[in-house]
């Protein structure tokens, strides 16, 4: 292969999927000389799976993303068909945003971005080798032969790498929706150390939405709600959703054809996502069901395909087929796009350090789901980290690690850093054991100050936030005026029934149980945004278990306070375990706290290392 000079830059990002275009943007918007090399154009922040963005613990994600400077929030607003918020009867800590978005215009959108950005250009090609000098990254060869100079690269190749789709005994060696695999990348991150495996993952058919007899299906109207950037002031988008069901109809073609599904019959053996099966695993798994729900979604405005949430498959094509027509809703219903599994290389997350940055090479940083995570928002929060971790190293800047207790972003990181994942990674709001103070209402009060500092929040976000954090504090001090009497009293009626004391304030209301939308008959609050006002109700009333969450994070930071050397050396520690000293020795955790998070480091090894950091000193 003839080489040849294709330019210099400060760094380079492979991929321009969601992690991809978050880390691009990060490092051009912090004035880095960025390259972004993609396979394609046309699959810029592409959607290969759910035309959606948010849901349950991924609308954290978003609304940290935009907090912190990030696109995804914006341009899910920009191209919003419908919103809904997800857990809406439950507590605040898992209530989510979902959005359903349109997949051609969002891809459009991040495209337009990163042609707009200065200091960001985009190249087509394949990355074929990251080249590297006494241990550092220096450049990136493309598979023509192109050398691109540079002194950090942020591997964000998706589900492209290796990657081959299957559909009954039909198997492609192609990357999602047909596009072009990436094949030369697994042998060089190898050479450097990574540890590569094979997850799979899958998707579900697209149908004609002319052939869906929608009146057979439960409509899910939008609801008016709140945008996912901090930016907007209102959320847009009244496209109706709908719910579907399988039945045993369903489930007969599935279980009288085992033999022929690639989960089943030994033709499929990576890991696949957990938390979103395929219709086979589920079927099998959940026996005893009658029936599993289905999500019928419009792939955008300008189309009549409809994603069938649900029903992910690699069935064949008569199979799938058949299938699908045992719904109700869908019995005429005819396929424009069959369903696929995927199955694509990935690294070891341990092989990692907090900044995502590779512990074998200087300068390597890694995003998304060359991680071992599922899912768009995953993919994103890495990015924006990955890249503004490798922009803040290039600046000769300290790095920014998000601790589990100031973001889901800092939870997801260090599950992955820390314990590893055996399967595709989702985000869960069960994962965060701060979960109450981790809302994504506060999403700006916990971060936006830290993308300020580090250089990424323009300063027109964060006037912006410092004129809600104004209004919030305002509204909170105005909740401990006094009532006025005659109308807080005829609010308790109209609530429960019950009587008032004398001298009632405004937050003994909202302890009551009263609604803060109520509380726009009193005049300090008539004007007060709906999600300031909320934010304060969740604070007044939860105030009590947000004291004994504050008091455990101050014990969790006495122990992330005493750091471990990294040149501990484990292996000789007498007292600890064999596997702790094997684990502790492949991770090398940052400090005290990290390493007692390392899965097969008990209690009784986090004592002994207490004991031998108090001898050494």
């Amino acid at each position: 292969m003839d080489e040849f000079y294709e330019g210099n830059c400060d760094a380079v990002v492979i991929g321009a999927g969601h992690a991809g275009v978050e880390a691009a943007l990060a490092l051009a918007r912090t004035g880095q000389k960025t390259v972004v090399l993609t396979l394609n154009l046309d699959s810029i922040g592409f959607m290969p799976c759910s035309p959606s963005v948010g849901g349950t613990a991924k609308g954290h994600l978003v609304r940290e993303i935009d907090a912190l400077g990030g696109e995804m929030g914006l341009a899910a607003d920009r191209c919003a068909l419908q919103y809904r918020m997800l857990n809406e009867g439950k507590g605040a800590a898992v209530q989510s945003l979902r959005a359903q978005v349109d997949k051609n215009r969002y891809h459009t959108e991040m495209k337009r971005v990163l042609e707009h950005t200065e200091n960001l250009r985009i190249l087509q090609g394949e990355a074929a080798e990251i080249l590297v000098e006494g241990g550092r990254a220096v450049g990136v060869k493309t598979a023509y032969g192109g050398v691109i100079a540079c002194r950090a690269v942020v591997v964000a190749t998706g589900v492209y790498l290796g990657a081959r789709t299957i559909t009954g005994t039909h198997v492609r060696e192609a990357g999602p929706n047909g596009f072009e695999r990436a094949t030369l990348l697994t042998q060089n991150l190898i050479q450097l150390g990574f540890r590569v495996r094979r997850f799979k993952t899958g998707t579900p058919a697209r149908l004609d939405g002319r052939t869906v007899d929608y009146s057979a299906l439960t409509l899910q109207p939008a609801e008016k709600t709140i945008p996912f950037s901090f930016l907007n002031d209102g959320a847009a988008g009244d496209t109706p959703c709908y719910l579907a069901y399988t039945n045993a109809g369903t489930h007969r073609v599935i279980l009288d054809h085992l033999d022929r599904a690639p989960l089943y019959n030994g033709q499929i053996s990576s890991a696949g996502p957990r938390y979103c099966p395929s219709i086979e695993t589920k079927v099998v798994r959940f026996s005893d069901k009658e029936r599993h729900q289905l999500f019928v979604e419009p792939e955008g405005a300008d189309t009549t395909e409809v994603y069938v949430q649900g029903l992910s498959t690699s069935l064949p094509h008569d199979l799938q087929k058949e299938m699908y027509r045992t719904v109700k809703g869908l019995e005429h219903c005819e396929i424009v796009r069959y369903a696929y599994a995927i199955e694509y290389d990935c690294i070891d997350s341990l092989d990692l350090s907090p900044t995502l940055e590779s512990k074998a090479v200087k300068g390597v940083y890694t995003a998304g789901q060359i991680n071992g995570t599922s899912g768009y928002e995953e993919a994103a929060a890495q990015g924006i980290m990955a890249g503004l971790n490798a922009s803040l190293a290039l600046r000769g800047m300290p790095p920014l690690v998000l601790g589990r207790d100031e973001a889901y972003i800092g939870v997801l990181i260090d599950d992955l850093v820390t314990k590893g994942t055996d399967e595709p990674y989702r985000m869960m709001t069960s994962r965060a054991e701060f979960r109450l103070l981790l809302r994504q209402d506060n999403a700006d009060a916990r971060l936006t100050p830290l993308g300020y500092a580090a250089g990424l929040v323009t300063e027109e976000r964060y006037q912006r936030f410092l004129r809600r954090k104004t209004e919030f504090e305002h509204t909170m001090s105005a909740m401990e005026g006094r009532a006025d009497h005659a109308l807080a009293e005829e609010l308790v009626r109209e609530h429960d029934g019950g009587t008032l004391l004398s001298g009632v304030t405004y937050a003994d209301l909202l302890r009551r149980g009263i609604p803060a939308e109520a509380l726009r008959r009193f005049e300090p609050f008539r004007t007060v945004p709906q999600d300031i006002l909320s934010r304060c109700e969740t604070e007044i009333r939860y105030a009590g278990y947000l004291k004994r969450s504050e008091e455990e994070i101050a014990r969790m930071k006495k122990m992330e306070a005493t750091l471990l050397p990294g040149d501990l050396d484990y292996l000789s520690i007498s007292g600890l375990r064999l596997e702790a000293r094997e684990k502790l020795d492949r991770i090398r955790p940052m400090s005290l706290a990290q390493a007692a998070r390392v899965s097969g480091v008990s209690p009784a090894d986090i004592a002994v290392l207490m004991i031998y950091l108090g001898t050494k000193k």
